[in-house]
C-alpha cells in the first residue's frame, strides 16, 4: 500500500554530550546544555527520553555493595521489594514499591562505578516532571519526557526499554471506541504510547554507547498532556490475570 501522505514521520535523535552524571547534578540543566551544544534544536511536541540510569545518579539512588557478594544483593533486592513473585536461583521477579514487575527489583549493577548498585527512582513521574519544567525554564519550550529503563517480559525473550516515568505525553492511549481501518468499532484497544516511545528511543541509546538521552519528534499532538505511568501504565493487582 502507498504511504499515507498525512501521516508525520517519527524521528529518533541521540542526545551527545550528557556526561557522567553525578548526585546532586541539576539533570534539567545538564540536558538543556547538551542540546545547546550539540545544536538540536528542542521544539514545542517533542519527546525526550531519559534512561532511568542517570536520572538515578542524580537523584543519589546509589548504594554500595560487593558485586561477589549474592547474598548481599539478594538482600538489597529484597529490601526494594514489596513482594517476591519467582524465584530461579540467584534471578528473582519482584513486585517493586512502585507496582512494577521486574527481576531484581530494578536493582542494576551496570553503567555504575564498580561497588556500586543503581536503585529505581523513588518517582520516576515526579522526576519526569522535574525534567520537563527545567527544560522549559531553561529553554523556554514545553516537551513530554518520559523516563525509560530496560525490563524483560513474560514469554518473550530479551529485553526492551520501557516507561517507568512521563510527563506532558500520554501513558494510555485508549482507542476503544474509534473506528479502525475497516469501520469497525474498536472494544478493548488501548495502546501503551509510553513504552512504545520508550522502546524507539533505546534503539539510539543503546547499553553500550554512552548516550542516555533520546529526542523522540513527530508524535501526534493528541498524545501531549498530563500523564502519569503509576496512573496510567501500572496495572492494579484486581486487574491482574496472572499474579
Amino acid at each position: 500500500m502507498p504511504a499515507d501522505p498525512n501521516t508525520e514521520a517519527i524521528v529518533v535523535l541521540p542526545v551527545h554530550g550528557i556526561g557522567e552524571v553525578r548526585p546532586g547534578a541539576d539533570l534539567g540543566a545538564l540536558l538543556a546544555a547538551a542540546f545547546s551544544a550539540s545544536g538540536t534544536e528542542l521544539r514545542e511536541g517533542d519527546v525526550v527520553v531519559v534512561t532511568q540510569k542517570i536520572v538515578s545518579k542524580a537523584e543519589g539512588r546509589l548504594v554500595d555493595i560487593d558485586p561477589d557478594d549474592r547474598a548481599a544483593k539478594s538482600a538489597l533486592v529484597e529490601s526494594e521489594a514489596v513482594r517476591i513473585l519467582r524465584r530461579r536461583g540467584d534471578l528473582l521477579i519482584t513486585e517493586t514499591k512502585h507496582g512494577f514487575v521486574c527481576a531484581s527489583a530494578g536493582v542494576d549493577l551496570s553503567n555504575v562505578a564498580a561497588g556500586q548498585a543503581a536503585l529505581l527512582p523513588i518517582d520516576a513521574d515526579r522526576s519526569a516532571r522535574g525534567i520537563r519544567a527545567a527544560l522549559a525554564h531553561h529553554l523556554g519550550v514545553e516537551v513530554g519526557v518520559i523516563v525509560s529503563d530496560t525490563f524483560g517480559r513474560a514469554w518473550r525473550r530479551g529485553v526492551t526499554d520501557v516507561a517507568i516515568g512521563c510527563a506532558g505525553v500520554a501513558g494510555v492511549v485508549d482507542l476503544r471506541g474509534t473506528p479502525d481501518a475497516t469501520g469497525r468499532e474498536l472494544q478493548v484497544t488501548e495502546v501503551c504510547v509510553a513504552d512504545e516511545i520508550a522502546a524507539a528511543a533505546e534503539l539510539v541509546m543503546g547499553k553500550d554507547r554512552n548516550v542516555p538521552v533520546a529526542l523522540v519528534r513527530g508524535v501526534p499532538k493528541a498524545w501531549l498532556r498530563s500523564s502519569s505511568v503509576a496512573a496510567e501504565i501500572v496495572r492494579r493487582p484486581a486487574e491482574d490475570l496472572f499474579r
